[in-house]
């Protein structure tokens, strides 16, 4: 099971996103570069990065960074930052990312209507996160009959 946020864990997502035939379609005219802050709270000690370089439904290139330095970090057009407890619901599909900078769970840095226009796939990036089994990825339940 991979631990959220990890080398490892990005490795895993990029894989999936890169094979995934609806980020594809939803993210075909996207071209752009985004960093994702995971910001410290109470269940995570540390401020850790995600940075996707996104071009036409393919991310072309990424970066896992657990110190977000200023002067480590690529520049990007947008920045998604939440605190850590955000980000597991987030990907436990229990926020959704427009809805996530509207009621300010999340904040956004960056054109925010570019950010609409490709909310289909902002919400497959969240898909394919969804799929990784990780630390956070909610239990599923079962009932017997």
């Amino acid at each position: 099971m991979l631990v959220f946020p990890s080398k490892e864990w990005v490795d895993s997502f990029v894989e999936k996103l890169n094979s995934s035939p609806e980020f594809a379609e939803a993210g075909e005219n996207w071209v752009g570069d985004i960093l994702f802050v995971v910001d410290k709270d109470e269940n995570f000690p540390r401020t850790s990065c995600v940075y996707l370089d996104l071009f036409e439904g393919k991310c072309r290139r990424f970066e896992y960074h657990d110190d977000c330095a200023e002067s480590k970090m690529p520049k990007s057009e947008f920045k998604y930052i939440g605190p850590y407890k955000n980000w597991v619901r987030l990907i436990n599909k229990e926020i959704d990312p427009i809805q996530g900078i509207i009621t300010g769970r999340f904040k956004l840095d960056g054109p925010i209507m570019k950010i609409i226009t490709y909310r289909k796939a902002a919400k497959e990036i969240v898909n394919v996160a969804a799929t990784i089994e990780s630390d956070i990825q909610k239990e599923k339940k079962t009932t017997t009959i």
